[in-house]
């Protein structure tokens, strides 16, 4: 259910997995988190704010799911639940926009 920054940073550059789908990168933190650090491109839906609006559902449908939060608790619930409604591929950023931070672009801040 969690996949590694090195794999998302990848995806994010070919513009797709490897199986060729796009890739939808979620953001279930807080909008000032999001406003700190983020990572793009990257749509915000806070999990304080779940289920998300039918829209971004639609907008979801036919793509790679990746969710990230801080540290990737968050992430994991909101990828669990993507799962359980109809998004049976999603991930989880494994360690979030804090390992993101540490790994990929130290230029995305940390706190």
């Amino acid at each position: 259910m969690e996949t590694d920054v090195a794999t998302v940073k990848r995806w994010i550059d070919q513009g797709s997995d490897e199986s060729g789908v796009a890739i939808y990168l979620l953001d279930c933190r807080e909008p000032g988190e999001y406003q700190t650090a983020s990572i793009q491109p990257s749509h915000l839906v806070p999990l304080s704010q779940w289920p998300p609006a039918p829209a971004i559902m639609d907008a979801m449908r036919g793509k790679q799911v990746v969710v990230y939060c801080h540290h990737g608790g968050r992430s994991l619930r909101a990828a669990q639940w993507l799962r359980l409604n109809g998004f049976p591929g999603t991930l989880s950023m494994a360690g979030g926009i804090d390992v993101w931070s540490q790994r990929i672009d130290p230029s995305v801040p940390r706190y």
